[in-house]
C-alpha cells in the first residue's frame, strides 16, 4: 500500500508570483491614459494597489526582509518584461505580419516609464514594508488596520510621485500632472481602506496556517 503525504499549501510563493504578475500586467496597462468624469489616471492604477496589498502581507508575516527580496524580484523580473519586449520590437517581421505599429504602440519600451516605474516601485514599496514593519514593533502588533493605511499611504505617495514626475514631467501641464497625482493616490488609498477587511482576514488565516508572526526591526540599507 502506497501513502501519499499530503501537500502543504506554499502561501509565500502564491504571494510572490501574485506580486510579480502584477507588477508586469499593471505595468503594460499603465500605456493607457484613461479618463472617467474629470479624473484622469493610467489604466495600470485598476490593478497596481493590489501589490501594496500584497506587499503588506509579506511583510506583516514573513518580515521586511523577506518583503525587500520579493521586491529585487519584482524590479528584476520588470526589467527582463521591458528588455524582451524591446528585443521583441527590433527582431525583423515575418512579410506578411503586419502588425509591427500595433506591436510599437502597446507594448514598445519607453525607457523613460520603465524608469519611472522601477524606481517608483523600489522607492515606494521599500518605504510601505519599512513603515509597517516599524509600527508593528512600536504597537507590539497591535492596531494593524491603522498600521496597513498608514504605511501604504506613505508608500503610495512616494510612488505615485516618483513615478509621475519621471515618466510624465513637461509632457503635460503642471496642473494636470499634479491632477494625476491626487487622483492615482486618493485610488490607492480607497482600495487599500475597501480591500482592508479581506486584507487582515488574509493576514490572520496565514499566521495561523504558516505558524509564524515575525517582528523584526527593519533596515533601510540594501542588504544586510
Amino acid at each position: 500500500m502506497f501513502w501519499m503525504k499530503k501537500k502543504s499549501v506554499h502561501v509565500y510563493e502564491m504571494l510572490a508570483g501574485l506580486f510579480v504578475m502584477t507588477l508586469i500586467v499593471s505595468n503594460i496597462a499603465s500605456i493607457k491614459m484613461v479618463q472617467v468624469g474629470p479624473l484622469i489616471f493610467d489604466a495600470g492604477t485598476i490593478l497596481f494597489p493590489l501589490a501594496y496589498i500584497v506587499g503588506d502581507i509579506v511583510t506583516e508575516v514573513y518580515g521586511f526582509r523577506k518583503m525587500r527580496s520579493l521586491l529585487y524580484v519584482g524590479m528584476t523580473t520588470l526589467l527582463l518584461t521591458s528588455v524582451t519586449f524591446w528585443l521583441v520590437g527590433l527582431l525583423p517581421a515575418e512579410t506578411s505580419w503586419n502588425n509591427q505599429a500595433a506591436y510599437d504602440s502597446i507594448l514598445g519600451v519607453v525607457w523613460r516609464i520603465v524608469a519611472a516605474s522601477i524606481t517608483a516601485l523600489f522607492i515606494g514599496e521599500l518605504l510601505n514594508s519599512y513603515v509597517l514593519a516599524r509600527m508593528k514593533i512600536h504597537t507590539k502588533g497591535k492596531q494593524l488596520w491603522r498600521r496597513l493605511v498608514g504605511s501604504s499611504a506613505v508608500g503610495g505617495l512616494v510612488d505615485t510621485t516618483v513615478f509621475s514626475l519621471i515618466a510624465f514631467a513637461g509632457t503635460m501641464p503642471a496642473a494636470t500632472l499634479m491632477q494625476l497625482i491626487i487622483t492615482v493616490f486618493c485610488i490607492k488609498i480607497a482600495t487599500e481602506i475597501v480591500v482592508s477587511p479581506l486584507t487582515i482576514r488574509l493576514i490572520t488565516v496565514i499566521k495561523r496556517h504558516e505558524k509564524i508572526d515575525t517582528f523584526e526591526h527593519p533596515t533601510l540599507r540594501l542588504v544586510d
